[in-house]
């Protein structure tokens, strides 16, 4: 019986840990089924332990499904060795400062702006940088006194910013269009050492959720909304993870055509995915490029932090013409509802020149 319970927690996480392969236009009810799939890798390593305490030769079942999922597992959870940043690499930033949020002590400088200083990355790439006129000021004497090269771009004058600051020139920039109320993704193309080199800055479509809906759901992962109320909350919020997961899928998809055409050249892609590691819009943009977290960084990442969603949507990906080292979502900073995420790359040789 206790075997079967197994088999069974096993062919579920298969289906959670590879439903990121199923077009959410097509199949919506499974778009964010991924998000579950935690539970089912702690359920499969509690049905290890237990096999190994009681009756080894079932440890064979638990082994097999995290075989089976390796490519989830390493997805959502990736283990590398820790390898010294060599010489030469750039440090690359991205970060959602959610308008460089309300900080508690507001006699001191912006602790984003400061965090951002104290980086001392190459190319800082953020989102949702629409600010106040005084912040404005202070990221252009503080930030902008840093880099020698900026540039912005907007869906609307002012509203909804991606910005980026780079030691580089940039030498062009073009949104990539997609539909889209409030997000985008634009691509600046900077000359590093003589070459040309593209980075995609993203902000996908948030996942539609309101204050109270995250407050709502908050509340049911406490344990502190009832049997019928929270049944219900939970279907229209799966309804509206759905919505949104549909309206992501062609913006994701319109990311890698853009990708697929520039092939021939550098590319580095960064930003708010608003998806999980596991999902199709992340599996969609990272077909041709490299996930720097998955190749050098630890643990899962979790970048957003905020009503109880705790999942890693903020992403830095690149050409195989990069090697990506320490790669690390930084927790230290919670002043936007986005943790930081930062990478150091270095150039392979006789690669995309």
């Amino acid at each position: 019986m206790v075997a079967g319970a197994n088999i069974a927690t096993l062919l579920v996480m298969l289906l959670v840990g590879y439903s990121g392969h199923l077009n959410p236009v097509s199949h919506a009810s499974l778009s964010n089924i991924n998000l579950a799939f935690p539970v089912f890798l702690l359920l499969n390593l509690a049905f290890l332990i237990f096999w190994i305490i009681f009756k080894l030769k079932y440890a064979l079942i638990p082994i097999m499904g995290f075989i089976l999922c390796y490519q989830p597992v390493r997805a959502y959870f990736p283990l590398n060795i820790s390898r010294e940043v060599p010489d030469e690499s750039i440090k690359v930033l991205s970060y959602n400062v959610w308008n460089f949020a309300d900080w508690e002590d507001q006699s001191q400088g912006n602790p984003i702006i400061q965090y951002i200083a104290d980086q001392k990355a190459d190319i800082v790439c953020l989102q949702e940088a629409s600010c106040t006129p005084k912040t404005r000021a202070d990221l252009d004497r503080i930030i902008g006194g840093m880099y020698e090269y900026s540039d912005t771009s907007c869906m609307k004058k002012g509203e909804n910013i991606l910005a980026i600051y780079s030691r580089y020139p940039v030498v062009h920039k073009e949104k990539i269009v997609y539909e889209s109320v409030g997000n985008h993704s634009a691509a600046f193309t900077l000359n590093i050492h003589g070459e040309n080199v593209v980075v995609v800055n993203n902000h996908l479509e948030t996942m539609g959720l309101s204050a109270t809906d995250k407050a709502n759901f908050k509340m049911m992962m406490k344990g502190k909304m009832g049997g019928d109320s929270a049944k219900h909350e939970s279907y229209r919020l799966i309804d509206k993870l759905s919505a949104a997961a549909k309206i992501r899928a062609p913006q994701a998809e319109a990311v890698r055509r853009f990708i697929k055409k520039h092939n021939y050249q550098s590319i580095i892609c960064v930003g708010d995915f608003n998806d999980s590691p596991l999902s199709y819009t992340h599996n969609t943009i990272a077909e041709d490029l490299v996930d720097c977290y998955i190749a050098s960084g630890n643990g899962p990442g979790i970048s957003y932090h905020n009503s109880g969603f705790y999942v890693r949507i903020d992403n830095i990906m690149c050409s195989d013409d990069w090697k990506p080292y320490g790669c690390k979502v930084d927790d230290k900073i919670a002043t936007s509802d986005h943790y930081p995420i930062y990478c150091w790359l270095k150039r392979r040789p006789n690669l995309k020149k």
